[in-house]
């Protein structure tokens, strides 16, 4: 793409940032959680409509799931955002203390209000200029509700959402910038429901059959599980229902949730077996009976060198964002709430050395960089599966702001939040450009895509059977 495109897309960008950012503070001002996000979604379709998209909602059955498209003809880019929030991480704005607005209430932990602007800022640009400069093609913005563990991507991507989609591009905030090394985890989250006998513990504990008993013998035998799984895998539990509170009753009902994780997809169908075969085992111990579910579940990303190429010399040509020194005033204030491991961790995680003078992003990282070791799962990582797709990185928040936490909450509406965001639009809008200016950038990375999913066919790790976790759905 020409540098005269580049600039006026730039400058479009500039020019529509403060509706979007407003958008973003609106969304972080009503945090809502798995398939609640109302509010947020409507004001994501209000946005869309005001700036001239065709807009549907209710995609894949998901009364939150919103989705805009602007162009005609020519291939189709999709630019995906989410807008939903964290449960019990109520946090004051701009405050470096612990300070919550609601007891109990919801959070931005992990910067969706942005994510979900960004990208309708970014699709926005792309349409405008497709419009100015009379270029074929399609772009559109997918808003994805649930990212957090309600897999909403893979109900999308099961419903065929996604099937006419040529490129996917989307971004996430983070404490540095540069392209996403595509490396998470495949992970599903299950419920295992024990039936047992109730009767008197004491009077009469030979006729019991203990649920409870089976679900810590269940715990048990995952322990000793983890011995003999891959190091990269992980396992996560809560007991969602110990099937009462009187220890003088043998427990005929409990249900413990598992979230199992493994860095492919092949991987994490055979150790979801595996943990199958334990509960099977707790449950013949205590001869009670066992029912399990599927709530959710995510494949793992997979990568495509060209894209990553592509949007790299994007981010190389912005740079790092124009962060000044109020904004790394504050992001110091903010630091002093971390500790020397959470920093360190930071740096480690995008293969860059450690700097203790330093609180905001002032590189680019490279591509590839970082182990990879320390990773969570996306329902990003389904989409990847059935569409050639590529992600930013892009820095918002101070650095060694833990994931998931009150302090990435009070950074939310910041400037240097704002100026994050609205460089990560600019560096997936010119992705974009370029991809539909040039078919041959698109038939590299449908090449690249084909060339690694050869032998490894796509098994979505949400079985058909599964409706989506939705409010009237929930399960016990």
């Amino acid at each position: 793409m020409s540098t005269s495109v580049n600039d006026q897309l730039d400058a479009q960008i500039a020019a529509k940032q403060a509706a979007f950012c407003a958008l973003s503070d609106l969304v972080w001002d009503t945090p809502e959680t798995n398939y609640l996000e109302y509010q947020s979604a409507a004001a994501h379709k209000a946005l869309l409509e005001k700036e001239g998209f065709r807009v549907q909602t209710g995609l894949a059955g998901l009364p939150t799931a919103v989705m805009g498209e602007a162009g005609e003809g020519g291939p189709v880019i999709a630019i995906l955002g989410e807008f939903d929030a964290l449960p019990g991480l109520s946090q004051q704005a701009g405050i470096a203390e612990p300070r919550p607005q609601v007891n109990g209430g919801n959070g931005h932990g992990c910067g969706h209000n942005l994510l979900g602007a960004g990208s309708l800022l970014a699709a926005t640009a792309v349409k405008d200029t497709l419009a100015a400069l009379g270029i074929k093609g399609r772009v559109r913005y997918y808003g994805c509700p649930a990212e957090e563990g309600g897999s909403s991507k893979g109900f999308m991507v099961r419903a065929g959402v996604f099937d006419d989609v040529d490129i996917a591009i989307s971004w996430h905030p983070a404490a540095f910038t540069g392209v996403n090394n595509p490396i998470s985890l495949a992970c599903n989250e299950l419920n295992f429901h024990f039936s047992g006998r109730a009767a008197h513990a004491s009077a009469s504990p030979h006729l019991g059959r203990s649920a409870l008993d089976a679900v810590e013998l269940m715990n048990v035998g995952v322990n000793y599980l983890r011995e003999h799984m891959p190091s990269t895998a992980r396992i996560h539990y809560a007991v969602t229902d110990t099937g009462g509170h009187s220890p003088n009753v043998v427990q005929a009902k409990a249900t413990v949730r598992y979230l199992i994780r493994s860095r492919t997809l092949p991987d994490l169908l055979a150790l979801v077996e595996r943990v199958k075969n334990v509960a099977r085992g707790a449950a013949l111990m205590t001869e009670t009976t066992l029912s399990h579910e599927v709530l959710s579940g995510d494949a793992n990303l997979v990568g495509n060198t060209p894209l990553e190429q592509l949007m790299h010399r994007h981010i190389e040509r912005l740079g790092p964002p124009p962060f000044d020194e109020a904004d790394r005033r504050i992001a110091a204030e903010f630091q002093q709430t971390f500790s020397a491991d959470d920093i360190a961790a930071s740096f480690g995680r995008f293969g860059l050395p450690v700097r203790n003078d330093v609180p905001l992003c002032d590189v680019v990282f490279a591509p590839e960089s970082g182990d990879g070791t320390l990773v969570g799962s996306t329902d990003v990582g389904t989409v990847s599966w059935v569409v050639p797709t590529v992600q930013l990185r892009g820095a918002t928040y101070a650095i060694g702001t833990p994931g998931h936490s009150w302090q990435l909450v009070a950074q939310g509406k910041l400037p240097a939040a704002h100026k994050g965001m609205t460089h990560a639009a600019k560096a997936m809008a010119a992705t974009a450009l370029d991809l539909l200016q040039d078919p041959a950038l698109i038939a590299r990375a449908q090449e690249d895509f084909a060339r690694r999913l050869a032998d490894r066919p796509f098994i979505n790790p949400i079985p058909d059977d599964v409706d989506p976790p939705l409010p009237e759905n929930a399960h016990v």
